[in-house]
């Protein structure tokens, strides 16, 4: 955290730019408080990037929206029932809401929304003393009745009410802590993380799409391993994402293998250095980060103890690639993000062995084909995956890894491998043929793909010729 003065200086800076004074005037004209909140005055006293302001008064909506019409560019009051009204100041994004204390009543998984009427009051209703954190304008007072500020500079979530209470009020602030914990670095409470292990159950008030939205986040930070851990340690992935605790295989005298759990860490953390070592300063790849993280989930279900102490985990991609899917569809993912995610679980395992056995062109081409638009993100998944301790084998695997990326340019070059399709088409095999479209079709067209993928680009005349010797000849 940055000195007390040039924290002080920052939000002096932000109280006092446009945006905000033009604010502050308008509701300190009219009689009303105002107040940047939450995040933003949070960020400046760490100093992390400052992006939405957001805001909270004692106006009710109809009266922010008759406030801020007149000086804003855009408003909008789709929020309205939440007592939130938005508006745009050129590029900037505000976000403005009455003081509230709304509350879970312990069965729907919609907060019940009540008005508040006091500034403290709001901000004791809050998530974690962090954030709330309030900064008065226009007359630049910081407000801290939690004890915030020192929480900053500690590096703890606290709440600011008792932790049962809070997280009764709203469970979604259970993810929260972890989101925060892998955001910020910052460490969850002894009082949190027994309320969390104690009420984890009542995530399931919570709708999927806001568990899902917190875990996005969470996954999206530069460093999410602290905040899985905490998902994991109280219980609390149990209840949305049991899989990943599931990966704590007991480990007898006898038959010993990798912790698959740290293993899978290890992996996420690696999957991102090298996304961010490809692709600097790109969004987090939310599909690579999925995949890295589950990617050995078919291991439990899977796992067997062999004679002489050796494990086995046979089809576990297979199986992982099915149990992600389905995990992924009751958390409402987007159907484009599930299957990605899918494929790349299957297909982790496909490279290994090349290292022994060099591939063929053919094997090289079905890889690429297989992977499809995965490709990027499956080269990344597949080097993350190799977690050895001993150089040797790793950089034998990188080496061999190397040879494959470089085959696999080269045969893009000559053959435009990243559009595989048969040298004739459907019409062109009607006619070859003498054919009506159906089935007999299909099996010509596939025949030609395998042809394509064995033998490379043989162009139209060749491919005829071997199409038809197929025909003449089927086996």
């Amino acid at each position: 955290m940055q000195s007390v003065a040039e924290s002080l200086a920052r939000l002096r800076a932000i109280a006092e730019s446009p945006v905000v004074a033009r604010l502050a005037t308008a509701f300190a004209n009219a009689g009303h408080e105002l107040s940047l909140v939450g995040g933003p005055v949070r960020d400046a006293l760490l100093d992390r990037p400052v992006h939405d302001l957001d805001f909270t008064t004692d106006a009710r909506p109809d009266d922010i929206l008759r406030l801020v019409a007149p000086v804003s560019d855009a408003h909008w009051d789709i929020g309205r029932d939440f007592g939130t009204i938005g508006c745009r100041f050129g590029d900037a994004t505000v976000e403005i809401t009455t003081y509230r204390a709304d509350s879970y009543d312990g069965e729907t998984r919609k907060p019940s929304v009540e008005f508040g009427d006091s500034l403290d009051g709001d901000l004791l209703r809050r998530d974690f003393t962090i954030n709330a954190l309030a900064l008065r304008v226009p007359q630049i007072v910081l407000v801290d009745p939690a004890g915030g500020v020192d929480d900053l500079i500690a590096g703890v979530l606290r709440t600011p009410i008792a932790a049962a209470i809070s997280f009764g009020d709203d469970p979604l602030r259970m993810m929260r802590a972890a989101r925060f914990a892998a955001q910020l670095g910052f460490a969850v409470d002894g009082e949190a993380r027994r309320a969390i292990a104690a009420q984890r159950e009542t995530l399931g008030i919570v709708s999927a799409e806001r568990i899902r939205d917190e875990f996005v986040k969470l996954l999206s930070a530069a460093a999410p391993r602290p905040g899985l851990e905490v998902l994991v340690s109280t219980g609390l992935a149990e209840e949305f994402l049991p899989e990943l605790p599931a990966l704590k295989l007991e480990i007898d005298a006898e038959h010993r293998h990798k912790d698959v759990y740290e293993h899978s860490l290890t992996v996420l953390d690696q999957a991102i250095g090298y996304e961010h070592s490809r692709h600097p300063g790109s969004a987090p790849d939310v599909v690579l980060r999925l995949a890295a993280l589950l990617h050995d989930i078919g291991k439990p279900a899977t796992r067997s103890l062999e004679p002489g102490g050796a494990v086995s985990f046979y089809n576990h991609d297979l199986v992982g690639a099915r149990l992600a899917r389905r995990r992924l569809k009751a958390l409402r993912f987007d159907n484009d993000t599930i299957e990605s995610v899918g494929s790349l679980i299957e297909l982790h395992l496909r490279f290994f062995g090349y290292a022994d056995t060099e591939w063929t062109d053919a094997a090289v081409r079905r890889y690429v084909r297989d992977a499809g638009d995965e490709l990027e993100r499956l080269h990344i998944l597949t080097r993350s995956d190799v977690t050895t301790r001993n150089k040797r084998k790793a950089d034998l695997l990188g080496f061999a890894y190397d040879d494959l990326e470089t085959r696999i340019a080269e045969l893009k070059e000559q053959e435009e491998l990243d559009a595989i399709r048969p040298d004739l088409d459907g019409v062109q095999v009607m006619a070859l043929l003498g054919l009506a479209p159906g089935p007999e079709v299909g099996k010509a067209m596939r025949f030609l793909m395998e042809l394509r993928l064995d033998a490379g680009p043989l162009g139209e005349q060749e491919a005829a010729r071997r199409l038809r010797e197929w025909w003449a000849n089927p086996l």
